[in-house]
This record gives C-alpha cells, sequence and structure tokens, in this order.
C-alpha cells in the first residue's frame, strides 16, 4: 500500500472521527480548483478504520472493491454479451498493473470505477428492465462516484440520456409520462441529494466556499476546460490511445498503439456481419448477436467519457479516467469473445491477444517487485522521533519533492506526541526547542532551507542525525549569535 502524504491526510480525518468525534462535512480537496470533493469515501472506509484500527484498514477496503469490481464485470460481460466475454473482461481488470496499483490503496478515486459500473448497471435494469428499485441505488451510486473525483460528472449526461429513452419507450400517453417522469426523477434525485447533503450544509455555514471555487473552475475556463464540444475532436483519438495503452498495453507503446486501432476495427467487421447476417438466409450462417441495446449504453458511456475529458486542458492522469475503467475492459472482452465464434484462424487470433496482454501484463506487474514498506518506514520514524524529544514539546517539517508531512504527522497524533505548528504571529508559544526535519530529497541540508517550517524556527544548527530506511532525520537546535 501506499503511505503519503494524501492517505495520512484521510488518516488523520478517521483518528479524529474515532477519537474526537469530529466528524466532517468535507472531503479531500481536488489538485485543481481548491474544490472539496463530499464526505462519502471517509463514511465509506470508517468501518475499516474502525475494524483494523489502522490505516491499512481503508486500504484492504479499497482492495475489496476492487475484487468486487471484477465479479461485476464478469456478471456484465456474462448478461450483456456472452460467458465468453465476462470471463475475459474479468480476466483483463484483474491483471493490469495500473489498476492493481490504484487498488491497493486507500484513495478516494481508487473506488470510482466500482460505483460507475454499479451507476450503469443500474441504468441497465431500469432502461431495459423497468426496475424501478434502481432509481435510488442509481442516485446513490452516482454520488458515490461523484464525490470519489468530480470527473465522475461525466456519468450524468449517460444517465440522463438513458433515463429519457426509458420514458419515451414506456409511455405513449402525456398526462401519464408527466407523471412518470416527475416521480423517477424525483425517486433518483432524492437520494443523490440526501447523499450530498454534508457538503451542501458546509457550505451554507461556509459562506458557499465550495459552491464558488467550483462555479470559478466552471467560469475561469482559461486553463481547466471548454465547453465547445468540437474542441474536443482532435483530442479523442490520442485519448483512446492512452487509455487503451495504459490500461491494457502498460508500457508497451506499440502494442497499445495496434490495440487501440485494432478494437475499433473489430467492432466495424462485427458490424458488417451482422448487417450480412440480418440480409441473409435464417439457417445460421452468421450469428446475430443481437446485442446491440447493451454495446449503445456501453459506447455511449465511453464516448461520453472521452469527449469529458477531451474538453479538460489540464494532464490526464491513469486515475482521472478511473470511471470509463469498466467500459474499457468490457469492451475489448466483448470484441475478444467474438473472434471465438467465427472460426479457428478467428479462434486462435483472440487466444493471441489474450496471450499477448497477459504477457505484457506480467511483465510489469505490481506484484512482483518487493512492498515499498512506506507506512513501517513512517511508523519507525515517528518512534525514533518521539523517543528523542525526551518528552519536551517540539516543532517538524518534512523535506520531499513529491510528498507532505500528513503521513507523519498520523502516528505522532496517534501516539498523542502532536508537533506544535510554528505561527509566525505566536511565535513565543508555538516555537520550541527542537526541531526535527525528516527528508526524504537527498542529499539534504536542513539548515538554512528556504522552507517555511525551517525558516521559522530561526538561527539553528545541527545538534544530531539518524538514518532510518533510507530517510535522514535531523534533529535542529536553536544557534543564537554571541
Amino acid at each position: 500500500m501506499t503511505f503519503l502524504g494524501d492517505e495520512g491526510r484521510d488518516a488523520l480525518v478517521w483518528l479524529h472521527m474515532v477519537r474526537d468525534g469530529k466528524f466532517t462535512l468535507l472531503g479531500p480537496m481536488t489538485s485543481i480548483g481548491n474544490m472539496y470533493l463530499g464526505p462519502l469515501y471517509y463514511y465509506l472506509m470508517l468501518p475499516f478504520f474502525i475494524i483494523f484500527q489502522s490505516p491499512v484498514g481503508p486500504s484492504v477496503g479499497v482492495a475489496l472493491f476492487s475484487v468486487l469490481t471484477v465479479y461485476l464485470l464478469w456478471q456484465f460481460g456474462k448478461e450483456w454479451f456472452n460467458e465468453t466475454a465476462g470471463l475475459i473482461t474479468a480476466l483483463l481488470y484483474s491483471i493490469s498493473p495500473v489498476v492493481i496499483s490504484l487498488s491497493r490503496s486507500s484513495w478516494n478515486p481508487n473506488v470510482m470505477p466500482f460505483f460507475a459500473l454499479l451507476t450503469i448497471w443500474g441504468v441497465w435494469q431500469f432502461w431495459q428492465k423497468r426496475k424501478w428499485i434502481w432509481l435510488p441505488i442509481i442516485g446513490i451510486s452516482l454520488s458515490f462516484a461523484i464525490q470519489s473525483h468530480y470527473l465522475g460528472l461525466l456519468l450524468i449526461p449517460v444517465v440522463g440520456i438513458f433515463w429519457l429513452v426509458t420514458l419515451r419507450n414506456i409511455y405513449k400517453d402525456k398526462q401519464i409520462l408527466k407523471r412518470f417522469l416527475v416521480f423517477s426523477f424525483a425517486l433518483c434525485a432524492l437520494f443523490f441529494a440526501l447523499s450530498i447533503l454534508p457538503l451542501v450544509w458546509f457550505d451554507l455555514r461556509h459562506n458557499f466556499i465550495n459552491f464558488n471555487a467550483f462555479k470559478l473552475f466552471f467560469t475561469d475556463r482559461q486553463a481547466t476546460v471548454n465547453f465547445k464540444i468540437y474542441k474536443a475532436i482532435p483530442n479523442l483519438w490520442p485519448l483512446w490511445e492512452t487509455v487503451v495503452t495504459r490500461l491494457l498495453a502498460v508500457k508497451d507503446e506499440f502494442f497499445g498503439k495496434a490495440l487501440s486501432l485494432a478494437i475499433p476495427i473489430m467492432g466495424t467487421l462485427f458490424i458488417v456481419l451482422r448487417v450480412k447476417s440480418k440480409a441473409r438466409d435464417t439457417r445460421g450462417t452468421f450469428d446475430t448477436f443481437d446485442t446491440s441495446p447493451s454495446l449503445v449504453l456501453l459506447l455511449s458511456w465511453l464516448i461520453i467519457g472521452l469527449v469529458g475529458l477531451g474538453l479538460y486542458k489540464q494532464h490526464i492522469y491513469d486515475h482521472y479516467f478511473e470511471f470509463i475503467y469498466p467500459a474499457v475492459f468490457l469492451l475489448a472482452g466483448f470484441l475478444i469473445s467474438k473472434l471465438f465464434d467465427y472460426g479457428k484462424p478467428l479462434k486462435f487470433l483472440g487466444i493471441g491477444i489474450i496471450i499477448i496482454v497477459c504477457f505484457i501484463n506480467f511483465q510489469d506487474s505490481p506484484l512482483k517487485y518487493a512492498p515499498n514498506s512506506q507506512l513501517k518506514r513512517v511508523k519507525d520514524v515517528d518512534q525514533l522521533i518521539i523517543q528523542q524529544t525526551n518528552g519536551k514539546p517540539f516543532n517538524f517539517n518534512l523535506i520531499a519533492k513529491q510528498n507532505y508531512d500528513a503521513g507523519y504527522s498520523y502516528y505522532l497524533e496517534y501516539w498523542y506526541q502532536k508537533p506544535l505548528t510554528i505561527d509566525a504571529q505566536r511565535f513565543q508559544e508555538t516555537i520550541t526547542d527542537q526541531l526535527f526535519v525528516v527528508c526524504e530529497e537527498l542529499p539534504c541540508q536542513p539548515i538554512n532551507n528556504p522552507n517555511a517550517g525551517i525558516a521559522n524556527f530561526g538561527w539553528s544548527k545541527i545538534d544530531q542525525k539518524w538514518t532510518v530506511a533510507g530517510v535522514e532525520i535531523y534533529k535542529l537546535v536553536h544557534n543564537y549569535p554571541k
């Protein structure tokens, strides 16, 4: 599991919930836009934290949701297409290094594939089977997806389109249609609204701070998003190549490009075969594979997601497209499974593709490498610091390239040894006689470092130094001029 600043920040939230009864109305802050997500992820993982009494618990929770996603993909592939498609989809998802890396650590975006898949499954149940019970499930799962990451908002157009299509298919009578429209929308929206109530309540109490940040993100579009949909068109193919390469081919750019090209070619081929099958006799010369409703829903989910990502102007990281992870694997699983239906040459081609994908994914599988032991390292560092404080107040600082101090702060607080944060306006109360500096970025020179926590400590000198698991720890004391 990963245990860096973000994981430490979340662990501190759970610790304050359990120990101090401080139940949060907010989720994590987004990396762009200074917006807060809703708190559903924190409450979803709280039971795991309580059971394990450790940050390991939520990581186990995320891993379990990932395993459930594998199971749901098998079920969806089997019901939407055929059992072979379900097995191939589940296999490819379960061995993908990107999926594995994002499935074994406690981080809010990492549960999004499960809830995105559950949302689309609810849409399918309502659209094709008229099961009203799925409307509240759609509302809740959609809210979980959005509160995992705001790119989950791109699921809303998919839900809206198929909800309207369902209404159109059910009733011709305008009056009945109107009543159905109002009731079904209200049922879904009610559960969605209940799930975001804590975030709304926080905004009401704090002058709409999150709403204003959200508004600024979408109105100041120069560096964030573009609402002109045609602007996304040039980005669609590069995005498609990136998604397919990262999920199915890891770092093999050549095979990733080949797969991203092969998938639409295979899809076009099957469409042609289907058209021909309808034009021929009914003796079974061709397989009609009448799966158009599921394919329409699947492709709508994928295309809307790619268009939305194409309108985003910032760099696209792997976790940004977690809401369409399942769609990519379902489409790949379906198309490969259809190769098995058209004679031995295509069947061997399908088997060959599976073998190559498995080989490439196993080559770079995270399971091959030794654990990073980040959690153990943090605990060992914090234990050493506590031993060296001699029970006296202390300040703390971290020097790192891509990390911040929340991970180390967690265990210091957990063991009731919370460091004092230096406040320039209350320096006499908050500056202690000792400052512990943890250096993850080496070589390290803590003296005269421009980091605010070190600079505010004042003139200092190194009193002691230790090394723990490749990390240097310095104890600084004041060095007042004579």
